[in-house]
């Protein structure tokens, strides 16, 4: 009986350690995070595309040597699938054919690059998704 009980305490503290997961992905700390890593990036909606100018929790526009990235932040991963469907109607023609290569959702997040990222630069976006 005891080893059951201290086995549960155990657990219930590691539950409670380590980073948590963020409910829904937002701009602001994902910006600061790409900063960090190398990229020029804005949060003004002035300079954003029509779909990340209109997220629930914002949006922005990075820039790494020959690629560029545009991520949408919705509500929540409902929110993400509407955001997909303006991507694929919003972006340009260039870019149309082979958005499936190009655009990547997580959670409330809608990830859209310019040209296909390679594995280790997409891995660096995913890891910056703040709360």
């Amino acid at each position: 009986m005891r080893r059951v009980l201290i086995l549960v305490i155990l657990g219930l503290v590691l539950a409670g350690c380590g980073d948590t997961e963020p409910d829904a992905y937002k701009a602001e700390g994902t910006a600061e995070c790409l900063r960090d890593e190398g990229y020029r990036v804005t949060t003004d909606p002035q300079k954003l595309g029509v779909v990340e100018a209109n997220t629930a929790n914002g949006g922005l526009l990075a820039f790494k040597p020959g690629n560029a990235l545009r991520i949408a932040f919705g509500s929540d991963s409902d929110d993400a699938l509407g955001i997909e469907r303006g991507y694929r109607r919003f972006v340009s023609k260039k870019v149309r054919p082979h958005i499936t290569d190009v655009m990547r959702t997580q959670k409330n997040a809608v990830m859209l690059w310019t040209v296909t990222p390679p594995l280790e630069e997409m891995n660096q976006v995913f890891a910056c998704l703040k709360g």
